[in-house]
């Protein structure tokens, strides 16, 4: 693994006792729940709230991150909500590891990071993990929230996101590329409308039973 991206998000874990709400992220809460639970790949699970979101709603959830506490409060979030059996937590620098098998659902929630990492391989190796008749669900930061200091940071557009992924247009379906936008509350209490991008591609061909 890389020591530099394994100590950062380690870091950064460690930073806080717990970085994250909670909850799980509400656009793919929107888009997973009409679905018929399956296998799921839960990449970059932080600290598990998608995972055990998944988990309780009947999917089989491989989810995986390179920070080991992370993985360590998802796991003991995962018991404590009684979904453990039906999620395996994995170490993967995703950069370098990628996991092996193919899922019907791929999520991929603000998998994003101020260190230099080829981001769209991710993202291609993330596509070609989709099962026939699987869902990739990618959601990013489409623009810094209002009360940021870094607006000069660029993010990428949905369009340039969807066309790193290079995928055959024969073999996929587009069901969304485009910008979300969602209210939010930042650290000292300032309301705010924030911009995400959301690219949903299902490969196709039947799901197995």
């Amino acid at each position: 693994m890389s020591n530099e991206t394994e100590e950062f998000w380690e870091e950064h874990y460690r930073a806080r006792d717990r970085v994250w709400s909670g909850n799980p992220n509400p656009v793919m809460v929107s888009v997973v729940e009409p679905l018929e639970p399956g296998t799921a790949l839960d990449l970059g699970c932080g600290e598990g709230a998608d995972a055990v979101w998944l988990a309780r709603r009947g999917w089989t959830v491989t989810a995986v991150d390179v920070s080991t506490v992370a993985l360590d409060r998802a796991a003991a979030h995962a018991e404590d909500a009684g979904v453990a059996p039906r999620v395996e937590f994995r170490r993967h620098d995703l950069g370098r590891d990628f996991p092996d098998g193919s899922y019907d659902l791929v999520s991929a929630q603000f998998l994003q990071s101020p260190l230099e990492w080829d981001r769209a391989a991710i993202l291609r190796s993330a596509a070609a993990a989709v099962a026939p008749g699987g869902l990739l669900l990618i959601v990013e930061h489409a623009a810094a929230p209002p009360w940021s200091k870094h607006h000069d940071h660029r993010f990428p557009t949905a369009d340039e996101t969807f066309a790193g992924l290079a995928l055959d247009a024969s073999a996929w379906t587009t069901e969304r590329c485009g910008v979300h936008e969602r209210e939010a509350t930042g650290p000292d209490g300032e309301s705010g409308v924030l911009l995400d991008n959301v690219i949903a591609v299902r490969r196709r061909g039947r799901r197995a039973e």
